[in-house]
C-alpha cells in the first residue's frame, strides 16, 4: 500500500470506522533516520489507533526507527516481511527476509527492547520454493521466540523473480489452510488473515478460524464497506454514517490542510471510491478527477461533486417513478 495509505487516506478512512487499526504505508529505516521524520510521521490524533509499518533489515536501524515512531505517538510498530518488489529486495527488506529467519528474529528482539509498543510483522506464507507449511511454521516459531506475538499473514507466497508486485497479489494461490493451521499450532499468538477478503461476510466467516482480518485494496477502492465494521465487529452501534455525511465531516479537515499548503488532489484521490456501487459514483469520480487537480481548487469542488451525485440520484428516482407508473 505504498503511496496509498498516507495520512490523508487514514484520516478519511477513520471517518468510516472508529475502531479498526489503521496502518501507515511502509516507511524505510533510511528515510526515517536520514530524512525528515517529523514530516514523514505526521498524523492527526483522530487517526488512532494507527500502526507504523517499517521496512528494513538492520537491527540497530529498526530499533532507532521504532523509537522515533513511539516518540511520535504511534500505537504499534509493524515490520513488513511481505513486499516482493525488486526495489525492496535490492534494499534487503520485505518478503526476501523470509529466507533469513535469524536476522528477522534479531530485528524483532532489537525493536522490542527499544520500545514499549507492540511489535508485529506482516508476512507471506512463503517465498519461491520455500513454500511448505513446515517452512512457515519454523519461521513463525522463531519470530515468536524472539517475542513477536502478532502475525498478519498474506495467505499467498511471494514469487521474488518473474512476477510484478501486482501479479504477486493475484497469481500465487491463496492457501488459507496454512493460516488456519498457524492459529491451531500457535493458539497464544494473534494471527491476522490478509488476502482475498472482499466483503464483511467473507471476513465474518474467516473469523471462525483466525483472530482478525486485514483489508487492503478492497477497503481503499470501496471504502464504504468499513462503515459497518464498528457495529458488526466491535459492538459499537453508533448510527451508520451516510456517504454524504462522511463528505461533510471531511470538509473542516480539508480546509485546514489546504490552508497549511496541501493540494486538494492529494486528499480527494483517496475519496474517489466512496460512492462505489451506488448511483452517481461515476459523476463523483469524474468531477473530483477533473477539477481536483486544478490550481487553487478548494472544498467547492467537493461540494459540486456531491451535488452531481445527488442529481444522478434524483434522475434515477424519477425514472423509477415513471417505470412504476407505466407498470
Amino acid at each position: 500500500m505504498m503511496e496509498w495509505t498516507d495520512r490523508h487516506c487514514r484520516y478519511f478512512l477513520r471517518q468510516l470506522s472508529h475502531h479498526c487499526l489503521l496502518y501507515t504505508e511502509m516507511m524505510t529505516t533510511a528515510a526515517l533516520l536520514h530524512g525528515n521524520p517529523g514530516r514523514l510521521l505526521q498524523f492527526d490524533p483522530a487517526e488512532h489507533p494507527v500502526a507504523l509499518q517499517l521496512g528494513g533489515s538492520q537491527p540497530d536501524e529498526l530499533a532507532e526507527a521504532a523509537r522515533i515512531g513511539e516518540a511520535h505517538g504511534y500505537d504499534e510498530i509493524n515490520l513488513n516481511l511481505g513486499c516482493p518488489s525488486d526495489r525492496v529486495q535490492f534494499g534487503r527488506f520485505g518478503a526476501c527476509l523470509m529466507a533469513e529467519p535469524e536476522r528477522v528474529a534479531t530485528c524483532i528482539t532489537a525493536m522490542r527492547r527499544a520500545v514499549a509498543l507492540p511489535v508485529s510483522v506482516k508476512t507471506r506464507i512463503g517465498i519461491d520454493a520455500q513454500d511448505s507449511y513446515e517452512h512457515l511454521y519454523r519461521f513463525v516459531d522463531r519470530l515468536a521466540q524472539a517475542g513477536c506475538s502478532t502475525f498478519i499473514v498474506h495467505a499467498r507466497k511471494a514469487i521474488l523473480t518473474g512476477l510484478s508486485p501486482k501479479e504477486n497479489r493475484n497469481i500465487p494461490e491463496l492457501k488459507y489452510d496454512y493460516v488456519y493451521r498457524l492459529k491451531q499450532d500457535f493458539p497464544v499468538l494473534e494471527i491476522i488473515l490478509n488476502g482475498g477478503v472482499s466483503n464483511l461476510d467473507d471476513a465474518t466467516a474467516q473469523l471462525g478460524h483466525v483472530d482478525g482480518i486485514m483489508l487492503g485494496r478492497e477497503a481503499y477502492h470501496n471504502p464504504y464497506l468499513l462503515a459497518e465494521v464498528d457495529g458488526r465487529f466491535f459492538n459499537d452501534n453508533h448510527p451508520l454514517p451516510t456517504r454524504a455525511g462522511i463528505v461533510q465531516r471531511m470538509l473542516p479537515y480539508i480546509e485546514r490542510e489546504l490552508q497549511a499548503g496541501a493540494e486538494l488532489k492529494h486528499i480527494t484521490r483517496h475519496m474517489l471510491g466512496l460512492f462505489q456501487g451506488v448511483p452517481g459514483a461515476r459523476a463523483w469520480r469524474r468531477h473530483l478527477s477533473h477539477h481536483g487537480p486544478r490550481a487553487g481548487a478548494g472544498t467547492e469542488v467537493i461540494l459540486a461533486a456531491l451535488e452531481a451525485v445527488a442529481e444522478v440520484g434524483a434522475r434515477d428516482h424519477d425514472s423509477a417513478e415513471i417505470m412504476q407508473h407505466h407498470a
